[in-house]
């Protein structure tokens, strides 16, 4: 394409204007060749020139379905089994993958997600990123888009659809890609709440919000779940509870969107009815409504994620909480739990989960517990250099009514 009837835009490199269609010509060099491609904004060609690493232009043959094929199949296929919030958090980190996605899956190789990664990485490191008020994400790593190949080449190589395809080739995904994905370290956060941190923060709640929060802590339950807790499911009488439903919101808007009939690992969580939980019932009880079978709700209508969230972050604001979110309740009972039980197995009876990884992972120690373990060590090292020092001056005092037999002879010669 001629740069004919472009004219050069001051302040910005490789970038041209059409006169008359106002398009934008970008125009970039890798490995000694020329690259050029247009766009309708300036915001896009700024973007191209960014990330472009000689990809797209480049012309390939293989036997070998592309990327691109790979993810609409997946789409198709395998989307149906996920929840809404999962396709959407997929779709998104999947963007930056479009710059590969017409490659075919056995020219994905080590050495090009290791140009891509690099690219990436100096993309979201520019000042034209972070200036442009998309650095206010704060990308501390690539672990999230590396994560997502390694799913979709995992699903690539287990489906029918590509069996024959896929049977020779390895994941690109190295080790390495995660090193060099790194960008800065991930902020300091606490995801589990402390015992004493969690009975302050439910006194800063408002009521209905106080027993969403109490019935979560209690059962060690995901927000959804709790939120999507149905009459139907509660036995008073028997004091049993089943965590079945989860609510699905929309993580754009934050809204309901609708009652999915079973939690995220797909089995329904009996739950015993401790005094505790009874009261939170009991209470809830004055609330119910014709027609509506949920727990929780605000005139009838299924609680959203955004009133949720905005309920707890002011709870935390004002109790100074050093916590942010929902799921800490989910942790801090995991935590508890181990603490309490003594072992993974009170974990798993409490949070349902089936990994024993994942068990692990919600109630490992934290900095409270190597405070514990650590004042106690300090104690005990007091307490054993005392007992040296009472034990190091009954010696002396021992040695103190003994005379030597050097002594003895030295005064006789005398």
């Amino acid at each position: 394409m001629s740069k004919k009837d472009y004219r050069k835009l001051s302040g910005q490199t490789g970038i041209y204007k059409h006169q008359t269609t106002k398009n934008y010509l970008a125009m970039k060099k890798v490995d000694g060749k020329i690259h050029q491609k247009t766009f309708s904004s300036l915001f896009e060609a700024k973007k191209w020139r960014q990330s472009f690493d000689g990809v797209e232009l480049e012309v390939r043959t293989s036997n070998c379905s592309t990327l691109k094929d790979v993810w609409e199949t997946m789409q198709r296929v395998h989307f149906p089994t996920l929840a809404t919030t999962t396709k959407a958090i997929w779709l998104r980190r999947y963007e930056p993958w479009k710059k590969l996605e017409g490659l075919p899956m056995d020219e994905i190789t080590p050495s090009r997600v290791t140009k891509f990664v690099q690219n990436l990485i100096e993309f979201y490191k520019s000042d034209y990123y972070t200036s442009s008020g998309r650095g206010r994400a704060s990308r501390c790593n690539l672990n999230n888009e590396l994560n997502l190949f390694v799913t979709i080449f995992n699903w690539y190589k287990e489906s029918e659809e590509f069996e024959k395809e896929a049977l020779s080739l390895t994941n690109p995904i190295k080790k390495k890609h995660k090193k060099m994905g790194f960008i800065k370290p991930v902020p300091d956060k606490r995801k589990k709440i402390t015992l004493e941190h969690a009975l302050d923060f439910f006194n800063y709640l408002r009521p209905l919000y106080r027993n969403l929060a109490k019935m979560q802590f209690f059962t060690a339950g995901r927000v959804g779940e709790i939120s999507g807790l149905q009459w139907s499911n509660i036995d008073m009488d028997n004091k049993r509870l089943l965590i079945k439903h989860s609510c699905i919101w929309d993580m754009t808007h934050k809204t309901f969107i609708e009652l999915k009939p079973f939690p995220k690992n797909k089995e329904p969580r009996a739950v015993y009815i401790t005094n505790e939980i009874m009261e939170i019932l009991t209470e809830r009880m004055a609330f119910k409504k014709p027609m509506c079978d949920y727990v929780f709700h605000v005139e009838g209508k299924p609680l959203n994620y955004g009133t949720i969230q905005l309920n707890y972050r002011e709870a935390q604001r004002k109790g100074k909480l050093p916590y942010s979110g929902t799921h800490i309740l989910r942790h801090g009972m995991a935590t508890l739990a181990r603490k309490v039980g003594g072992g993974l197995d009170a974990v798993i009876a409490m949070t349902g989960h089936k990994d024993l990884k994942l068990a692990d992972h919600y109630s490992k120690c934290d900095e409270e517990d190597q405070k514990e373990v650590s004042l106690k060590i300090m104690e005990y090292i007091k307490k054993q250099s005392e007992f040296e020092k009472i034990e190091l001056e009954k010696v002396d005092q021992k040695h103190e009514n003994v005379i030597s037999i050097f002594s003895k002879k030295l005064a006789s010669n005398h």
